[in-house]
């Protein structure tokens, strides 16, 4: 396999750049942490980078710019300004790219996501709201994956099968204006993971931690290339990771292996 370069994208306030690298590390890529400023025509000498030298694009979790006006907001602003043209042909050009927690939520203020009209929207048409509990939510979820072979980031995961990714979020909640929003989406086939109850079927609270409707807990364009998701697999690369892993005997591999092998096998 060639030589996988991704972008691990950051500025101030993110913090869950290391685990993201590290997990891509594993399945045999070669992430770099960039900073935004270093995407910058005026970027210092020797550290300036250009989005075409990558061959995935990730956006990591934590609170970028503090999450203030809205969680990823400032961040996706910032990203329009400095790359716009350069992440659109990026997208079009059908390179992966991961949104995970505030990754997803700057996708979203992209315009990334969902992208019912096109590649990248000039205004948001979603967005991560508030948890309906109002507060802080960091606990395990269990996700299904629903996915109807369109996602490049989910392919090695069986179709219908459950995973456990945690969960640490206070704007998880996936909504939208258009009444329609849920409908369009599993028309367009583009829910990929739904939170359900451990036995499998439809969640309640604290499984669904947000309120998010119809349980959706990560979408991806129409094209599938994009995968935006509150839940972290990064952080669950090995079993070890997971709060049941003293009661539960398994493989050292934890469930957020296939997310990153997936698209792995994808760009091979």
């Amino acid at each position: 396999m060639k030589e996988v370069k991704v972008c691990v994208l950051r500025i101030e306030g993110t913090n869950c750049e290391d685990e993201m690298a590290d997990a891509f590390s594993m399945v045999g890529a070669v992430p770099e942490k960039v900073h935004l400023k270093q995407m910058e025509e005026n970027a210092p000498a020797g550290l300036g980078r250009s989005l075409e030298d990558y061959d995935i694009l990730a956006f990591p979790g934590g609170f970028s710019a503090g999450d203030y006006v809205r969680a990823g907001a400032i961040f996706a602003a910032r990203i329009k300004s400095v790359m716009g043209p350069q992440l659109k042909s990026f997208v079009e050009s059908g390179k992966p790219v991961l949104g995970v927690c505030n990754g997803f939520q700057i996708l979203v203020e992209l315009g990334l996501l969902p992208a019912l009209e096109g590649a990248m929207s000039e205004t948001p048409t979603a967005a991560l709201y508030t948890n309906d509990s109002g507060r802080f939510e960091c606990r395990p979820t269990v996700l299904r994956n629903d996915d109807r072979g369109k996602c490049l980031f989910v392919s090695e995961i069986p179709k219908k099968s459950l995973v456990m990714f945690p969960s640490a979020h206070a704007e998880g909640k996936l909504m939208s204006n258009d009444p329609d929003f849920v409908s369009k989406l599993e028309d367009n086939g583009q829910i990929v993971f739904r939170y359900v109850n451990p036995d499998g079927s439809d969640a309640d609270y604290p499984w669904n931690p947000n309120g998010s409707p119809s349980d959706i807990a990560g979408i991806c364009n129409p094209a599938g290339n994009i995968l935006g998701m509150m839940p972290h697999p990064e952080r669950v690369m090995t079993r070890f990771t997971r709060p049941d892993w003293t009661r539960n005997p398994g493989p050292e591999e934890g469930d957020g292996m296939m997310i990153f092998r997936s698209v792995m096998k994808n760009l091979g």
